[in-house]
């Protein structure tokens, strides 16, 4: 089988919908010869073995709530009867109640706070340190995450956006931490692309056309595909020396002012 991940095992978590940005990364990951394996939690999870059927090849679904330690237990132990070794790794997973978003940042509660973090940053820690035996099995491998630009303040993100940019600062620590092992650790900061994690967030509105109308190359909020190639080149052997990085797949509105 020929194809950038020809031969790779990917998990792929954060799947929901066909517009959710990880199923065009676990569809295209497949298209290049891929095995992949998706993950779900709690009321989602019949949601992602539906989507599932959708893709090129059936993909099994795990079950992973990253705020239930014991599911990451589990989740090593299938991996490790199932491949032996895993390449790839997408986190897709991120959520926020809705008193961290919407415009509320002052009044969000500490508790709330705490699981948007739980969820939206610590996961990436704990999602590379359950893989990291498997990756190191198979010789190295590739963690990529799905990030929004967090070096702006944006309209309604509120605390998302912080643990955004916790996100950033981890996947730093982690390629320090994982690079001996031959390990990569790389973010792809997404424009806003319509799908249910961004309908979720009150005020998206805002932005939205203006990104459409600013990005130097265009950009289509409906169009997911560059975010998937993205993940998928950095999920591949093309990028044996990147680590640490953030790539912006944007049409280029991070780096243009008024």
């Amino acid at each position: 089988m020929s194809g950038l991940l020809a031969g790779k095992r990917v998990l792929v978590t954060g799947v929901l919908t066909e517009a959710s940005l990880a199923f065009g990364v676990a569809e295209l990951a497949q298209q290049e010869g891929a095995d992949v394996v998706l993950t779900g939690a709690g009321r989602g999870l019949a949601l992602t073995r539906r989507v599932a059927r959708r893709l090129p090849q059936l993909a099994d679904v795990l079950e992973l709530d990253v705020t239930v330690p014991d599911h990451f237990e589990a989740l090593a132990d299938d991996l490790a009867g199932r491949w032996g070794g895993v390449d790839g790794v997408l986190h897709a997973i991120g959520f926020a109640p809705p008193t961290c978003l919407g415009g509320g940042f002052l009044d969000a509660p500490w508790e709330d706070v705490a699981l948007a973090f739980n969820v939206s940053t610590f996961s990436l820690k704990a999602l590379v340190a359950t893989t990291l035996p498997l990756m190191q099995k198979a010789g190295g491998g590739s963690v990529v995450a799905l990030d929004f630009d967090a070096s702006k303040a944006w309209p309604a993100y509120d605390w998302m956006g912080v643990a955004k940019a916790g996100l950033e600062s981890c996947a730093r620590y982690l390629a320090r931490e994982v690079g001996p092992a031959d390990v990569r650790v790389n973010l792809v900061a997404a424009g806003p692309i319509r799908t249910m994690a961004a309908r979720s967030i009150p005020g998206l509105h805002l932005f939205q056309g203006e990104w459409e109308a600013r990005a130097p190359l265009g950009w289509d909020t409906s169009d997911a595909s560059p975010v998937a190639r993205a993940c998928v080149a950095l999920l591949s052997d093309w990028f044996p020396a990147t680590t640490g990085e953030i790539v912006h797949v944007d049409g280029g509105y991070h780096a243009v002012g008024a």
